[in-house]
């Protein structure tokens, strides 16, 4: 387990366009899918299924899932492994855990990675909460919760970023990078600063 920190990215940078299969329905999601009318933000979750530090979170991630989504805030996560490298992290293994965890979201398989390097996505989890205007407004840790620690899982983090966007409030401010796994990347993937 290679632990990893989240990018330093600008607040305000626009939300990449992504075409992916959801591995729950078999259909094509993309950018313009989550542009819904009435779409009151637009969230990004870059997981996997074998990250010890994205395990300890899935309930709460489905959780937030149903909550914020019921609000108006699309949702989606995002696999981005290697998944020749990382059979668990395989579609079909993406499924399971989907259905298992009762993710009501889009979980979209990132065969050629490219949108993680689009997102600069570089660790697992990697979040990222974009306005209505879909733009970045937050990108942060989930909450304080590690693997092998004491502190709960909450997503204090993450729902008081939602909080603010929702309210019309500015941006959380100190925003905590997210630390996680390593997005495990294709030979030549990922070579970018930090992405490794």
């Amino acid at each position: 387990m290679v632990m990893t920190t989240s990018l330093d990215l600008p607040l305000g940078a626009a939300a990449p366009d992504f075409s992916l299969p959801d591995v729950r329905s078999g259909r094509l999601v993309s950018l313009s899918d989550c542009k819904q009318a009435g779409c009151k933000g637009f969230l990004v979750l870059f997981i996997c299924n074998h990250c010890p530090y994205v395990k300890m979170l899935r309930t709460e991630i489905a959780a937030i899932g149903r909550e914020y989504g019921a609000k108006g805030v699309s949702v989606v996560a995002v696999c981005s492994n290697d998944a020749d490298r990382y059979p668990d992290d395989s579609p079909e293994q993406m499924r399971t855990v989907a259905q298992e965890f009762g993710y009501s979201f889009p979980y979209l398989h990132d065969a050629d990675q490219s949108v993680a390097l689009a997102y600069g996505a570089v660790c697992t989890p990697d979040i990222f909460l974009f306005d209505t205007n879909f733009q970045l407004f937050y990108h942060g840790q989930f909450d304080d919760a590690r693997p092998n620690k004491t502190i709960p899982v909450t997503g204090r983090d993450l729902r008081q970023a939602l909080d603010a966007l929702l309210s019309g409030r500015a941006a959380p401010a100190g925003q905590k990078p997210s630390v996680g796994c390593s997005i495990k990347w294709k030979p030549g993937k990922g070579e970018g600063p930090g992405q490794r």
